[in-house]
């Protein structure tokens, strides 16, 4: 088996420690693991297979002194501008988990089992991994897709604080702290205060009035689906959860829907597991999809005005399923010749 030299960017982050974790689970065929992160994390190292590595100061020097095959980012839009194409150039695979990429129609935006087959045929180095939200609800919309034909779809979600990284679950723990102890809090990492609270803005708002979140999966949605005319509106929530995702979705499909050959689809499909038994209280809740690789789907049910509208409660773990765990499907798609 071909070895590859594996560079993590932002190792020392929780989707970057994601990626080591799930690299060694997966059996990746690593040769030598890279671990890079910013100046501020210098001393520290990351564990993979029993063993210690020293954390790599990413720099341009740093990057020229290692042969790299694939790299896996997780540092950030800004980071990702500067320094994703001195990886490529030298060679490397380049997978990025910000959204400095995702609108470039040159770069594939990829979930492997939705749209694994433009990897095929593209010639870019750098591929473009979706939005966390995104990714757990486009399996869903695909099958609902290819089998009734899309009209519109409604989505709100429901999004915990470890999308806001590190920082947003330390603010989650400090503000429960303090008002548990009587004391006041200030939020810095979320627009308002997020214990006990729902925020309904992800990111910055654009003047039409979606904040940038919602715009994200609409966009993405659309070019992961092919599907530039779809109808599909969001609104995007932060509520006080540190792991996974949930969705609501509504669907209107262009032709009528079974609803048994709809769950069928989804007990079959290799990255979904169906939990939908109301009269047994079986849905799916965070704690269900937490450290786990599939997309969770219960409540399923028919509008009672429509045959044709459908709508679905979807969770996911977003820092596995919706960022580490994408990537490197996308990169074991690639290596074993798509």
């Amino acid at each position: 088996m071909k070895l590859f030299n594996v560079a993590v960017i932002g190792a020392t982050g929780i989707v970057g420690q994601e990626f080591i974790s799930l690299l060694e689970q997966r059996d990746f065929p690593v040769d030598n693991l890279y671990p890079f992160a910013s100046e501020k994390s210098m001393g520290l190292f990351v564990q993979y297979k029993k063993k210690e590595i020293d954390i790599i100061p990413l720099s341009l020097e740093s990057v020229n002194e290692r042969k790299i095959d694939i790299a896996f980012f997780s540092a950030g839009s800004i980071i990702a501008k500067e320094m994703a194409q001195v990886f490529s150039k030298k060679g490397a695979l380049v997978i990025d988990n910000s959204s400095a990429f995702r609108k470039d129609k040159d770069v594939p935006l990829v979930v492997p089992e939705v749209n694994g087959g433009v990897l095929k045929n593209s010639k870019s180095r750098i591929i473009a991994n979706p939005n966390c939200s995104t990714i757990q609800l486009v399996p869903f919309l695909k099958i609902m897709e290819e089998s009734y034909g899309l009209k519109s779809v409604f989505v709100s979600t429901y999004q915990s604080v470890s999308g806001a990284g590190r920082g947003g679950i330390e603010e989650l723990k400090d503000q429960v702290s303090k008002l548990f102890s009587g004391k006041s809090v200030k939020p810095e990492i979320f627009p308002q205060r997020i214990a006990f609270n729902l925020i309904p803005q992800i990111g910055h708002f654009y003047p039409d009035g979606y904040c940038e979140e919602e715009v994200k999966m609409i966009n993405e949605t659309k070019k992961i689906l092919s599907r530039d005319d779809l109808d599909i509106d969001v609104t995007t929530v932060r509520v006080p959860t540190f792991f996974s995702h949930a969705e609501t979705v509504f669907v209107e499909t262009k032709k009528v829907c079974d609803l048994n050959a709809v769950r069928e689809k989804i007990e079959k499909h290799p990255e979904m597991v169906l939990m939908d038994d109301p009269q047994e209280l079986l849905y799916p809740t965070l704690i269900d999809s937490s450290g786990k690789n599939e997309v969770f789907v219960g409540r399923l049910r028919k509008s009672s005005k429509s045959d044709k509208r459908i709508s679905a409660w979807i969770v996911a773990d977003n820092v596995r399923k919706g960022a580490a765990y994408n990537a490197i499907k996308i990169a074991e798609t690639i290596i074993q010749g798509v």
